[in-house]
């Protein structure tokens, strides 16, 4: 079963374009415009990124009494 983000600004680190992205089993198999899939997501006006990490912590640092 294929599934396509459709319409919406692609950010990455370097850059940001509005185009479409297509998955397959769980894959990106594509970005470009005009994709088609069994299901269509429409994220017009919206932002498609990859997943955030947020890697600053303080885990032996004692805070608050913690």
């Amino acid at each position: 079963m294929s599934k396509v983000i459709k319409n919406g600004t692609i950010v990455t680190a370097d850059r940001s374009w509005k185009a479409d992205v297509l998955f397959k089993h769980g894959k990106i198999i594509a970005i470009g415009p005009d994709l088609h899939a069994d299901h269509e997501f429409d994220a017009t006006g919206c932002y498609v990124m990859p997943g955030g990490i947020d890697p600053h912590t303080h885990l032996e640092m004692p805070f608050m009494g913690t």
